[in-house]
């Protein structure tokens, strides 16, 4: 059976990554100004966050409009894909996946016959990517569909998000804060821990400094469920690599480390790193 997995650029899986495990990317686009740029593909993540710094006004981002899933979608089909698993950012964050949702449904009835499973992450970067690569890799090995949802869906589940930002200015400004808002008094002294809870920011605490908030992110992971998975995500290599170094004086386990792309990157703005996690059952 050929499955082929479809999500879009917020997942912060590498292209040359995508390419490998046959995960097509589907792109939101950026704005700075009038200027547009495709996620990932005409703006990379040293020159977005070179622009985010200079641009007197804050970016935006835009999901992909519907028809640039059904293009996806048809080339899938057309390729021989006898199922394919489409999976977005949390939807009360974007509006990603209801275009997905509407590309699906506008494709011609003669393409209809092959099943698209849409899946709302009710995540965001890594904390989709993880689960998405995972199943990639299960497709690449010609599991059955139903067993790479299944699969997929519990990870999904069991995904745990930790990040630190430099401030929550970028989350406030394009109002993607959520329940963080309890901590915008002290957001100017604080380095605030954040998560994910059913789809919107959660806060977790406010340390006063950068390394306090890498110790106690390390410290939480320590406490969690063994990971099955496990990943840092950053701004930039001086970021990821400062998280890193901290977690492995706890963790031993292997530990990559991928780079915040623009669509997150224009809300958390410069100097975010954090932590994606499978746990373990």
């Amino acid at each position: 059976m050929v499955v082929r997995i479809v999500t879009d650029s917020t997942a912060d899986i590498p292209l040359a990554q995508a390419q490998a495990l046959d995960i097509t990317v589907v792109p939101l686009t950026v704005f700075f100004g009038e200027q547009a740029f495709l996620d990932g593909i005409e703006l990379d993540t040293a020159a977005f966050y070179q622009k985010l710094q200079a641009s007197p006004t804050l970016p935006r981002t835009s999901q992909p409009p519907p028809a640039a899933f059904e293009q996806a979608y048809a080339r899938l089909i057309e390729e021989g894909a006898d199922a394919i698993i489409s999976v977005h950012v949390s939807s009360k964050l974007s509006g990603t996946y209801q275009s997905a949702c509407n590309g699906r449904d506008a494709l011609p009835d003669a393409l209809k016959h092959v099943p698209i499973v849409m899946i709302d992450s009710e995540s965001v970067s890594l904390g989709m990517g993880i689960p998405i690569m995972l199943a990639a890799e299960e497709a690449r090995q010609g599991q059955k569909r139903e067993e790479i949802e299944a699969r997929l869906r519990d990870r999904l589940a069991r995904v745990r998000i930790l990040y630190t930002l430099d401030t929550l200015e970028y989350l406030r400004r394009g109002g993607r804060i959520g329940a963080a808002k309890a901590l915008l008094g002290n957001m100017l002294s604080m380095k605030p821990i954040l998560t994910f809870k059913e789809g919107i920011v959660v806060p977790v605490e406010q340390p006063r400094t950068r390394s306090k908030a890498y110790a106690r992110i390390a410290q939480m992971i320590q406490e969690m469920a063994e990971p099955e998975a496990i990943a840092v995500i950053g701004s930039n290599d001086e970021v990821c690599e400062q998280l890193a170094h901290t977690l492995r004086q706890t963790y031993k386990g292997e530990l990559p480390l991928y780079k915040l792309g623009a669509a997150i990157g224009a809300y958390a703005g410069p100097g975010t790193a954090g932590v994606a996690m499978i746990a373990r059952p």
